[in-house]
């Protein structure tokens, strides 16, 4: 692990996180469409999958703006969140309340990507680099955006889990 010295190094370090997230992302958004039964929230995570194949790119974008790789860091948060999301998906329960648990589980990613989407473009703003900090800002409010739907869907799919129960 390399020394974090200044704000630029401290940036790097969490561009790396975010790209090493990402890229579980693009493993894991399948087997969640493929987990789910509304067919809404099986289309809300394929586009969120081909969005997330844009922010991989977004984030090499960046780091060739800082004259460096993305490659090289393990996020554990993600691992650690997408493991949650495995176990939804094994959870024994009725088809719409797997469909909630799996958007709960989507909005647990969708937060800590807005949280670190939010402190790279602080941090690149402080820095006085527009660019970069323009290029994550494109992928951080679409994260918000995807959470705005996943709220959405979820009012609705919980409405339908909570009658099927009725």
């Amino acid at each position: 692990m390399s020394k974090l010295e200044t704000l630029n190094d401290l940036l790097v370090h969490e561009i790396k996180d975010l790209y090493s997230a990402e890229n579980q992302l693009l493993t894991a958004l399948p087997k969640m469409a493929k987990a789910a039964t509304s067919s809404a929230l099986q289309e809300a995570f394929e586009e969120h999958l081909e969005q997330t194949k844009e922010h991989v790119k977004r984030l090499e974008r960046a780091m060739e703006q800082l004259d460096g790789s993305p490659r090289g860091k393990a996020c554990k948060a993600m691992q650690g969140l997408i493991e949650e999301g495995e176990e939804t998906i094994r959870e024994d329960a009725e088809d719409s309340i797997r469909d909630a648990a799996l958007i709960g589980a989507a909005q647990k990613v969708e937060h800590y990507e807005i949280a670190g989407y939010g402190t790279v473009v602080a941090f690149a703003e402080r820095l006085g680099l527009e660019e970069v900090a323009e290029i994550l800002r494109t992928t951080l409010d679409e994260e918000s955006e995807t959470d705005r739907k996943l709220t959405s869907l979820s009012e609705s799919l919980n409405a339908e889990a909570e009658v099927a129960k009725e």
